[in-house]
């Protein structure tokens, strides 16, 4: 009796032992993943509005709580919404996942092809064509999917952005649903690639009121304008005025356009407000992060490109976007604090490219720049080359700074060829205005550039949606017409410099100075998740976040 006493005495003593030394096994994956692309977000406006970042905002919670590579690049052109989307998702480049712009020539179809127009599905949500889209266009897989696959697809993955590019591309294939945009009916839609019919929680989200109460905010500084010194009024007239004739000035009185006008609301943060909503309202309505196997929910903000494109970076109107951005994603991340729980969940902030500073204000300012109208400039060559070879329509025109050749015609075209043809549009180009080079994309490698843009040439060449001849712009010339605004598309760092911050989940702070690429996002998402990388990746793990 008093042996077994002895023992039982001793196992107790045991079990306090190991008791005291046991630590529950960490989770292996955070239960949501959350990425957010802030469309033409440049890097520099992270240190442009440091001193602004309000203490519990978005940014500055990631900044000094998480990991930023201040590094990133793009390594591919054009420097395009779509092309973006889909390679921070995929791992890899339009050459390899097949997205080379937002609209590109079909070679094999013989037409213009938008790159996720889809006519097979039917629109689910709204009465309009806005939901023929869907992820067909994308060649290989995205990370979205390959967290599916890892998980037997027990998990649910979710795409939303005011673009339907901005959640398609970056959810890929086997999505549980991308929701976007209509603004004709200020309905949030999807397409029946996804599903036969919106959700319950998306009906219930779906009323004009929440658009109009947004509308009758109007657009007022968030902080006083003698504050706004990062930044100045257009006072050359050389922004676009996205409200018709109403000046671009503050406040922005757009309370008019409730019930009339739906599309309005995405030229202003008002946009990034409408989008976090309905960000939360699939969180919950969908469960995301409520069990141990990871979720995803990608969230693209499209304001700031349509926002960035009408005003330009040094404007008023961008500061006020991001000190109103900041404020927004820090009370989303307390939502999901809330929701998925401290320490559940983890966060990847990118964009999808930056954006040129608008030519009227550099010309002011005594540096170089200009503009340079795709349209024209395709009319005056196809003109040039008709004078020529006597030939006309030899080629379709100019898309993505490529030229199309009509490569049918060509053909049948007797003692022409393909190199004719090239020779003269090569040397006819290098003499207009704003251009600096020219090449064939054959060969490119072989030609007398830098590797920094061979390379970028080479990762955009996907045959079937490519031109013939890569156009080189010079530095700070952008496509567009001279009425004002500015846009992105090229190589140069003012569209290829770009943010990448990490947060929560098994993210230590700190910081690399390290170049690193949007496609090693994807990579890094996967050895961070323990899962395949995408089918088509080629980027690299970012080992920083690991050590």
């Amino acid at each position: 009796m008093v042996n077994r006493q002895i023992i039982i005495v001793r196992l107790l003593l045991l079990l306090l032992v190991i008791g005291c030394h046991y630590t529950p096994q960490a989770q292996s994956a955070p239960r949501l993943v959350v990425g957010i692309t802030v469309d033409q977000m440049r890097w520099d406006y992270l240190t442009r509005f440091k001193n602004r970042w309000h203490e519990t905002g978005g940014f500055n919670r990631m900044l000094k709580g998480g990991f930023s590579c201040n590094n990133t690049q793009i390594n591919y052109l054009p420097s395009y919404t779509a092309c973006g989307h889909a390679s921070i998702y995929t791992g890899t480049v339009p050459a390899i996942h097949g997205i080379t712009g937002n609209n590109w020539w079909d070679n094999e179809k013989q037409e213009y092809v938008y790159c996720t127009e889809d006519d097979s599905v039917k629109t689910v949500g709204s009465k309009t064509d806005y939901g023929l889209m869907s992820p067909v266009n994308l060649l290989t897989t995205t990370i979205c999917d390959e967290l599916k696959l890892a998980h037997n697809f027990r998990n649910k993955t979710i795409g939303i952005a005011l673009k339907d590019r901005g959640g398609i591309l970056a959810t890929g294939h086997n999505a549980n649903a991308a929701y976007w945009y209509d603004g004709e009916s200020g309905q949030w839609i999807t397409s029946s690639y996804y599903m036969n019919e919106l959700p319950s929680w998306v009906k219930g989200f779906n009323t004009p009121a929440k658009v109009d109460s947004l509308y009758k905010l109007d657009w007022h500084l968030l902080y006083p304008a003698e504050t706004y010194t990062q930044s100045m009024y257009d006072k050359k007239g050389v922004n676009v005025k996205p409200f018709g004739s109403t000046p671009n000035k503050f406040p922005y009185r757009i309370k008019k356009n409730a019930g009339e006008n739906y599309s309005i609301i995405a030229a202003t943060p008002h946009g990034n407000t409408l989008t976090t909503e309905f960000a939360k309202a699939a969180v919950l309505g969908e469960q995301l992060g409520a069990d141990s196997i990871p979720d995803f929910l990608a969230i693209s903000y499209s304001s700031p490109d349509y926002i960035g494109h009408a005003h330009g970076p040094n404007s008023i109107e961008v500061e006020d976007t991001y000190l109103r951005l900041d404020r927004e994603l820090g009370a989303f991340f307390d939502f999901l604090d809330k929701q998925a729980g401290i320490g559940n969940w983890m966060v990847f902030l990118t964009s999808d490219h930056g954006v040129a500073h608008v030519p009227g204000f550099m010309k002011a300012n005594k540096m170089p720049a200009g503009f340079i109208d795709d349209k024209k400039l395709g009319d005056q060559l196809s003109e040039a080359l008709k004078q020529q070879f006597g030939v006309d329509n030899l080629i379709r025109g100019i898309v993505n700074a490529q030229v199309i050749f009509n490569v049918d015609l060509i053909k049948k075209t007797k003692k022409l060829g393909q190199s004719d043809v090239a020779d003269f549009v090569i040397s006819w180009l290098e003499k207009q205005e704003g251009i600096s080079r020219a090449f064939r994309f054959e060969g490119i490698k072989q030609a007398p550039l830098p590797d920094y843009f061979a390379n970028q040439l080479v990762n955009s060449y996907y045959p079937q949606r490519c031109g013939q001849i890569a156009i080189l712009y010079k530095s700070g010339y952008i496509e567009g017409f001279a009425t004002g605004g500015s846009t992105h598309g090229s190589g140069y760092k003012y569209d290829t410099h770009i943010p990448l911050l990490w947060y929560g989940w098994h993210i230590k702070p700190g910081q690399s100075q390290r170049k690193i690429y949007i496609s090693d996002i994807a990579p890094t998402l996967a050895a961070l998740l323990n899962i395949q990388e995408p089918s088509g990746s080629i980027g690299e793990v970012i080992l920083e976040l690991f050590n």
